[in-house]
């Protein structure tokens, strides 16, 4: 028996198994469904394109025809809904949301934490892994420069933890952590893990390469150059990439009173001027109580000396130092893009410290990440702009619609006034046929192997 919530003051049990949920789901598909959470149907399309169903059969260990696989559909959904709170505050019920899932209900948030609970960090790194290959074979990773970036949110925890200080002007608060790899020329999460309120960039950053490395092939002739901030300035990090075959690290150094003397008394000529008011130089480089060598690029900017300003970052490999300065690490700053777009999945809070269970959590919005970047692609402007809180709002949680079957073996979706109709049409009307076209298999496995098709009026 599963505990399922009918409306937000209905709570009851349900059976859970196989039989049951296939009789539940064809008694609601046979009544036909209305509301406005059918836009979430959509969605099902890039699950098939993507390969979701596989990915989470393989995570929860369990056959199409059991009920876990569907309850971590229904996380993935509503990550993509940017829901937030727990499932009392809202009412996704009776409007198409849980069918969309294969279910004929909504399971509570108990429900979930058991299903959330059996699973290990090592299970969600595995399915990480499992998506980010896809991801790389359908081209959504290009491998040359990634973004290493800690993604820090205040706690409210009543547990006892060391606290952050985010910047100067704040007092030190418990936050939860997590860190993440980016492809800077995509734009696209390759990876990311978290960890407790103790735990530095200095003992993540290496796991995550190590997940990473999982993902992407290596290339030792071309090594994937590690785009870093100066939280990650460490010998012991230097050392641990360098020693690491297809992988280099950029980091900006402290910023010392020692530092900026020295590069001050850098001969002139030591710079090479690259155009008006910008040198660089680049030299061998060893750290204090380190064996290991490193270049040091440094930066040199004004025309006349009483104008010149320094700035001078560690790299673990000889590289192009003009490339690595003006090109690839201002592009690091699509990290930043990349949270104020998506954090809204489920990544700007935390509502427990248990890690598998968050760690769980935040792998089914990367999930729900993958598939709507895909239909924002397949949309394009102005939807492909949008946020994930504004597509949520007015797509997937938007659209008037309703769902029924025709034919026997289709669903029907039938959606009312949608944004950019005609892209829409063209990408999704006469889906079976479009999905075939494409070597996808147009039958939902989740929905007992119906077809899906769409319609917009």
């Amino acid at each position: 028996m599963v505990e399922t919530r009918r409306t937000k003051k209905q709570i009851k049990k349900e059976p859970g198994d196989p039989g049951s949920i296939q009789r539940g789901v064809r008694t609601l598909l046979a009544e036909k469904v209305s509301g406005a959470r059918v836009g979430i149907w959509l969605l099902a399309a890039e699950h098939l394109r993507l390969g979701t169903w596989d990915l989470l059969c393989g995570w929860t260990r369990c056959s199409p025809e059991c009920i876990q696989p569907r309850l971590a559909l229904q996380l993935v959904h509503e990550a993509a809904l940017c829901t937030s709170g727990s499932r009392s505050d809202r009412c996704l019920t009776q409007q198409g949301f849980e069918l969309a899932n294969g279910l004929p209900f909504l399971a509570t948030d108990s429900a979930i934490h058991h299903l959330l609970a059996e699973h290990t960090v090592e299970d969600c790194e595995a399915l990480q892994v499992a998506l980010g290959k896809l991801r790389q074979t359908n081209g959504d990773f290009r491998g040359r420069w990634l973004a290493a970036d800690p993604h820090r949110n205040r706690s409210y925890s009543q547990r006892q933890m060391r606290r952050h200080q985010m910047d100067k002007h704040c007092r030190p608060a418990k936050t939860s952590q997590t860190f993440w790899l980016l492809d800077v020329d995509t734009h696209q999460p390759v990876c990311f893990t978290i960890g407790t309120s103790s735990r530095t960039v200095v003992q993540a950053t290496p796991p995550l390469i190590d997940l990473a490395a999982r993902i992407l092939p290596l290339d030792e002739l071309d090594p994937a150059l590690i785009l870093a901030d100066a939280e990650h300035f460490s010998a012991a990090l230097a050392s641990s990439v360098l020693h690491r075959p297809g992988y280099d690290l950029l980091t900006p150094m402290s910023q010392t009173k020692t530092l900026r003397k020295h590069l001050a008394s850098l001969a002139a000529d030591q710079f090479t001027p690259r155009w008006a008011g910008y040198a660089t130089a680049k030299r061998s480089y060893q750290m204090r109580n380190s064996e290991d060598t490193y270049w040091q690029y440094a930066q040199r900017f004004g025309e006349r000396p009483d104008q010149w300003a320094y700035k001078a970052f560690l790299c673990t490999a000889d590289r192009d130092e003009v490339e690595a300065l003006t090109e690839a690490f201002p592009d690091r700053w699509h990290v930043e893009e990349f949270f104020n777009a998506w954090q809204a999945l489920g990544w700007q809070k935390a509502g427990t410290l248990n890690l598998n269970i968050r760690y769980a959590r935040m792998t089914m919005a990367l999930l729900a990440q993958a598939v709507i970047a895909q239909f924002r692609r397949r949309v394009g402007d102005p939807v492909q702009t949008w946020d994930a809180d504004h597509l949520a709002k007015d797509v997937f949680a938007g659209l008037d619609g309703d769902v029924r079957v025709i034919r026997g073996d289709t669903i029907l979706v039938t959606y009312y006034n949608a944004p950019n109709v005609e892209q829409l049409r063209r990408h999704y009307e006469d889906l079976p046929g479009k999905l075939e076209a494409e070597k996808v298999d147009p039958r939902v496995p989740w929905l007992y192997n119906f077809k899906l098709d769409f319609r917009f009026r």
